[in-house]
């Protein structure tokens, strides 16, 4: 009896040891990426297909731009697939990244008030440096990211090419949250503010409260979005083969398509644009 109370034990151990050695082998790799990807949905409708077709899980970082390319410099990803041009080219400079590839593009949009208290909208509802002059001149609640992520860096854009100097102009109607898209939009929300958005999280975020798209259709408002490999001469254990076949599929016919097919409401969301 004890024999078999032993062995029957032994069995245990065998089978826990087994699965733990298991899941140790699954296959993945870490993508760090931009909150817009996570939040928009995209990514829950795009990582399925690709774990189908290539039996690699993938496990991603939702962070800011600037944060997200952090995570990345210090190794702690295989593959980053953000949204800052400028941003990753430095990146790459620095020998942090082996290539950049463009994979899709959405654009920008100012959300606000319905009422539109500042005018932001003007004539045609098209000139985003027009809109965030209007906003300063009234001292209008302003909602920013703060977080230097894309969406961040390319508001900072716009403040400058407004002629405004935003560390002189900054005062209480300005909110920096340090925070993500979504968590940002419901701050926008709670206060009846005006903020920059992507469009693909405005389209998923329910809690709009009284919140409209003001300002849109601007070519400046233009967001395209990059991967790239971490460079394994920086970080050895970076997965340079499987985050390749991550890179590659995203930027292929299939994954191009199934970027289009993403849809909410109807309205795509983002547009793939890889070049071949």
């Amino acid at each position: 009896m004890i024999f078999r109370r032993l062995f029957c034990s032994a069995l245990a151990v065998a089978g826990l040891l087994g699965a733990g050695s298991t899941r140790a082998e699954e296959r993945f790799i870490t993508v760090s990426s931009t909150t817009s990807t996570e939040q928009s949905g995209l990514f829950g409708h795009l990582l399925p297909a690709f774990e189908k077709a290539s039996g690699i899980k993938v496990r991603v970082v939702a962070l800011g731009t600037g944060q997200a390319l952090d995570l990345a410099r210090r190794g702690d990803a295989d593959v980053v697939f953000v949204h800052d041009k400028t941003a990753e080219e430095k990146f790459i400079a620095e020998g942090f990244g082996v290539k950049r590839q463009e994979v899709m593009y959405n654009d920008f949009i100012v959300v606000g008030p319905k009422a539109d208290p500042a005018k932001a909208h003007g004539t045609n509802g098209r000139d985003i440096l027009e809109g965030l002059r209007r906003i300063e001149a009234t001292k209008a609640p302003f909602v920013s990211r703060g977080d230097k992520s894309g969406t961040h860096a390319a508001e900072l854009r716009y403040w400058k090419a407004a002629g405004i100097d935003l560390d002189k102009a900054k005062g209480p109607w300005y909110r920096d949250t340090g925070s993500g898209m979504g968590p940002a939009l419901n701050t926008a929300a709670s206060m009846n503010a005006y903020i920059l958005a992507d469009r693909g999280t405005w389209l998923s975020f329910k809690n709009r409260g009284e919140l409209a798209i003001i300002v849109e259709g601007d070519t400046k408002l233009f967001n395209q979005y990059g991967v790239i490999l971490v460079n394994p001469a920086k970080h050895p254990h970076v997965k340079q083969a499987d985050g390749q076949k991550f890179i590659d599929w995203v930027v292929a016919a299939e994954g191009q398509q199934a970027i289009a097919s993403y849809k909410i409401g109807g309205e795509q969301l983002f547009f793939p644009n890889a070049k071949p």
